[in-house]
């Protein structure tokens, strides 16, 4: 139905394709529509259209900036010349599919995918080092503590007295994490994200989709999404691997990874998106 809505703007940027045959995939900010060598984000609320020129802006810094993988490229953005056009964004298609389960239950490929994270953290950590980079990312000071003030806001009047007792203790484990900037941080790196493709029958990590939260940050955060998406043995292998499995450090990972779903239900408050709100408050009422 949704792609309905948009026939006119998908037959031309997709002339080959009619627009119910077009794979689509829903994010929590757009819907995205696979094409072959390109992707159409199109955002689902008026929030996520305004935030459309600031991610333009930061994937080409991406792109400018090796990696290690790939990242998608904008290749043509919404214009208000064009009467009746909704806002979108078009990127380049980063080739690959997200991570099959099974692939982890052999411990060799496991031990493959875990080194390629670690080329992949590193490498962010690398990125955040690089003046073009931080000046085009935000680095929030007291981000954490505005996040549990903010959820305390807008959210509680939502949830039950349990509810909020729960989100209590979630929003004291993490509001005193110390301030770090030293990484860009994806932000969403769930296993949907991480795209692979086959090589010789081992997995090789082809590139990174989906940048809309990202930041400069701690590396805690993607190995909290890291954890959350591929569970605690891939998220150990990953950790000693990387020469991140202090304690500090699995605090840091444990009270960022408790606050999740508050993160998305906040996120989809703001932008008047009530499925997603329903479903990252589904636990606190």
């Amino acid at each position: 139905m949704a792609l309905l809505r948009h026939r006119d703007l998908l037959r031309r940027l997709f002339p080959e394709t009619e627009p119910e045959h077009l794979a689509v995939r829903e994010g929590q900010f757009h819907l995205v529509v696979l094409g072959s060598d390109r992707v159409v984000c199109l955002p689902r609320t008026e929030a996520a259209a305004a935030r459309l020129p600031q991610r333009a802006a930061v994937l080409r810094v991406l792109a400018g900036f090796d990696l290690g993988f790939r990242t998608p490229e904008p290749l043509e953005e919404g214009s208000a010349d064009r009467v009746g056009e909704p806002p979108f964004l078009v990127l380049s298609r980063v080739p690959g599919t997200p991570l099959a389960a099974e692939v982890l239950d052999d411990p060799r490929a496991a031990d493959v995918v875990a080194g390629q994270y670690v080329e992949l953290l590193t490498g962010l950590v690398t990125a955040g080092a690089d003046d073009r980079v931080r000046a085009a990312l935000p680095a929030p000071e007291g981000r954490w503590r505005r996040f549990a003030a903010d959820v305390r806001t807008e959210l509680f009047g939502l949830i039950s007295a349990g509810g909020r007792r729960r989100a209590e203790q979630e929003l004291i484990a993490v509001e005193d994490l110390p301030h770090r900037t030293a990484a860009v941080v994806h932000g969403d790196l769930g296993p949907e994200n991480v795209l692979w493709e086959n090589i010789d029958g081992s997995p090789r990590l082809s590139g990174v989709v989906d940048w809309d939260e990202v930041t400069l940050g701690d590396p805690a955060e993607d190995l909290a999404a890291l954890g959350a998406g591929h569970g605690d043995p891939m998220l150990r292998r990953v950790r000693a691997l990387g020469g991140w499995a202090d304690d500090e450090m699995t605090a840091r990972i444990a009270a960022i990874r408790g606050t999740f779903a508050l993160q998305q239900a906040l996120a989809a408050h703001r932008d008047g998106d009530a499925e997603e709100l329903s479903d990252g408050l589904a636990n606190y009422r």
